[in-house]
């Protein structure tokens, strides 16, 4: 019996940890997008951010690997997650707290896959980075200016 789309994902969600499970649901080639498109100050910070075209299972597994040895996870929710054809959508929210620094955040999160004849081929995953770096951050403010006519701000 063959699985669906979205019951693809939510395996993949399931098993971050297991590379042979990856291996079973990714295309070997599957492009990964975590975070953005290629950041390198963000990269500095979460170095498994940006872009991995063609890199298949080991991008994603890498990904969630480091992401373990930067926060311990204290929940992950999934809240909607939908398939329409070949496309996936997940929404949620996890709490993750910083092993260097034991911050705490809960953090949305959102998943955008392709699956192709039984295979993730394309996956994105979004979240807060802003919240996300301040658990990682030891100290000191960033200075913005967002609007025209605005004055600077620290946060």
């Amino acid at each position: 019996m063959s699985s669906t789309p979205a019951e693809i994902v939510r395996s993949l969600l399931a098993n971050t940890s297991s590379l042979s499970t990856l291996e079973t649901l990714i295309a070997p080639n599957a492009t990964y997008i975590s975070l953005n498109y290629n950041n390198s100050s963000l990269q500095k910070i979460f170095p498994y951010a940006g872009s991995h075209p063609n890199e298949g299972p080991l991008a994603i597994y890498n990904t969630f690997a480091t992401v373990n040895r930067i926060w311990s996870q204290e929940k992950f929710e999934i809240l909607s997650l939908f398939g329409a054809g070949e496309d996936v959508a997940v929404f949620g929210r996890f709490t993750y707290r910083s092993r260097t620094l034991g911050k705490e955040t809960t953090s949305p999160f959102s998943i955008w896959a392709k699956v192709v004849e039984g295979k993730i081929v394309f996956m994105q995953f979004m979240e807060d980075t802003l919240d996300m770096a301040n658990t990682v951050k030891v100290e000191g403010k960033g200075k913005y200016k967002v609007f025209e006519g605005q004055e600077e701000f620290e946060v």
